[in-house]
């Protein structure tokens, strides 16, 4: 379990004091007080930290030589259709897709690089869905049109034919991170121009190995900005393959990643890497008895027990059986065979 539990020792006379005054009961020296049996729905949830950022992370490869005449700005954001840099002039798009350039296109090709360029023409409005169906993956005439009309809107010859080097592909939108190419400076084949991230922001949680079990895919969680604005997210990925901590790290336990997705992804600003507090809820129960922590009396035999005062004001010791803990109220679940809403117990008073 993530939660760590604090528990009261074992209680050495439970019934030092067997009558309530108006402020409660006095046990031994320590005051206490009473906490009446309740039902509620309670959450169990942990706090662990985590860094706000961007998802995704990408490298742009130059694939022709030249000379680097234009670059981005760091920060830039470049979408479908726009130019990530130039190469002697010439203008290098950044299209959408999964598979990387790796070849000129042109008429009569098939491959899944032809069918991403054929959405991208779609959703650049260069050609219809008529002329380019949905999952179209054979460049044809309306193809070579639609290339056409991209490289009029660019300034480059209108040859029909996606040369190697005039586009890249990239899952999505691209947030650039740093540069690695200079102006002026000769551009080779191979060459990283820039890195980049993708628009989405996300928050990343190493987290305890031994912790996988606790968490999952859908699980809601806070994030505590580092404004302290508290802003909710969803777990949308949780890492399977556990990461060595680095080499002089506190953390000497291996860690997995998960991944966090802002429910509104606005509200986090622009921090990038920043340090966030992420609160996960591992655990809910309705309508459930609860009694406080602190009510918790640990028995030498093993086990637990509430310390209830019962008519007359007598004191006996009910064995319970804890259930769920909700760390941010201090309140936990427990059930007895002699536990019923109303009753009272005893709890150490602040």
């Amino acid at each position: 379990m993530i939660a760590t539990i604090v528990v009261v020792g074992t209680i050495i006379d439970p019934f030092a004091a067997s009558k309530a005054s108006s402020s409660g009961v006095a046990d031994g020296a320590d005051p206490t007080g009473l906490f009446t049996v309740a039902r509620q729905d309670l959450s169990e949830q942990t706090e662990v930290s985590a860094t706000l950022g961007y998802a995704g992370s990408y490298s742009a490869v130059n694939q022709v030589q030249g000379t680097v005449t234009a670059l981005p700005a760091v920060g830039q954001i470049i979408t479908q259709g726009q130019v990530l840099y130039q190469v002697s002039g010439a203008p290098v798009v950044l299209l959408y897709g999964s598979t990387p350039a790796y070849r000129s296109l042109s008429e009569g090709m098939t491959g899944t690089d032809v069918a991403e360029l054929n959405a991208d023409l779609v959703d650049l409005g260069y050609v219809t869905k008529t002329e380019v169906p949905s999952g179209a993956d054979d460049f044809t005439y309306w193809t070579k049109v639609g290339v056409e009309k991209l490289q009029a809107t660019r300034g480059v010859t209108e040859t029909g034919t996606l040369s190697l080097g005039q586009a890249m592909f990239e899952p999505t939108a691209v947030r650039v991170t740093s540069l690695s190419a200079t102006l002026g400076a000769p551009a080779q084949p191979g060459q990283s121009v820039l890195s980049a991230t993708s628009t989405t922001r996300q928050v990343s949680i190493a987290l305890d190995a031994s912790e996988q079990s606790e968490v999952a895919v859908g699980d809601n969680v806070t994030i505590t900005l580092p404004n302290n604005e508290i802003n909710p997210g969803v777990i949308s990925s949780v890492g399977t393959v556990a990461t060595a901590p680095a080499s002089g790290s506190s953390n000497s336990s291996p860690t997995i990643t998960v991944l966090v997705n802002p429910t509104d992804p606005t509200a986090t600003g622009t921090w990038d890497q920043a340090p966030v507090e992420v609160t996960i809820t591992t655990g809910t129960v309705t309508n459930a008895l609860v009694v406080p922590v602190d009510a918790l009396l640990a028995q030498a035999g093993g086990g637990y027990a509430l310390e209830v005062v019962g008519a007359n004001d007598i004191h006996h010791l009910e064995p319970i059986t804890l259930g769920l803990f909700d760390d941010a109220d201090g309140l936990v679940q427990v059930t007895g065979t002699g536990l019923a809403v109303g009753q009272r117990v005893v709890v150490p008073e602040l």
